[in-house]
């Protein structure tokens, strides 16, 4: 892709799986679309290692929860599920993955949780921003061209299936029935009773209620009916005190 063309993001999930994203900052990204916001998300592996259903599969229902929310830009960096390391490699695709997209804000998996991938995602992304602000650390486009250094202002981490306490929490209560119809996209992954593989910790009938649940506390948070919370590892500027009321 040419990067002369690309319109930079405004935000970016990252993400070590297939509906990682949709699941812990789906509100989210629907909120800033609906303001007008350019938004994308970018895959770190294609959840080959899954129980249930299997890459093609998961492939399909990303697409699908692409044009569901409407985003602007989806890409799979095609790591490997449930091995992918910090190495030079990943780090070089990741930086140029945000080289080329330029976002403002990288919404990333949370830092420690019940699959281990979500933890050594996070990390392998905090350091691949810093690497993309760096000039002498070289990084090509799919045009050849090496791609100049980038870094985004914010890194936020979104919180998953562990409990963790949040630094910031975003108000998604209008957008709460979307991110579980943009979840929904993902159908292998959940609860059917004629689904006879091999049962998960998100398959069971209980995990949209649990999803709710965690929802309305980050909500209740801020006085809000639902929310997604974050976490962050930097003060977030503001220019006065009026706005965060």
């Amino acid at each position: 892709m040419n990067q002369a063309h690309f319109t930079p993001l405004d935000v970016l999930a990252i993400a070590a799986h297939p509906d990682d994203a949709e699941l812990g900052c789906g509100g989210t990204l629907l909120l800033h679309k609906s303001m007008g916001y350019r938004v994308g998300v970018v895959d770190l592996t294609r959840g080959e290692m899954g129980s249930r259903g299997n890459a093609d599969l998961r492939d399909l229902e990303a697409r699908a929860a692409a044009d569901f929310m409407g985003l602007d830009y989806r890409a799979q960096l095609g790591m490997a599920d449930g091995l992918f390391e910090e190495s030079a490699a990943n780090l070089q695709s990741i930086a140029g993955a945000i080289r080329y997209t330029r976002p403002r804000v990288v919404l990333a998996n949370a830092r420690g949780d019940r699959h281990p991938d979500h933890g050594r995602a996070a990390r392998l992304v905090a350091r691949a921003i810093f690497m993309s602000g760096l000039p002498m650390f070289e990084t090509w486009g799919d045009d050849g061209h090496k791609q100049e250094a980038f870094r985004p202002e914010l890194l936020l981490h979104y919180i998953q299936d562990h409990y963790r306490k949040p630094d910031v929490v975003v108000d998604i209560t209008p957008f709460f029935e979307g991110k579980m119809d943009v979840v929904r996209c993902y159908s292998s992954q959940f609860h059917d009773p004629d689904n006879r593989e091999p049962k998960t910790p998100i398959s069971g009938a209980d995990f949209f209620p649990f999803l709710e649940a965690r929802a309305r506390e980050m909500g209740r948070l801020i006085g809000v009916t639902y929310g997604e919370g974050f976490e962050t590892d930097n003060p977030i500027k503001n220019r006065d005190l009026i706005g965060f009321t």
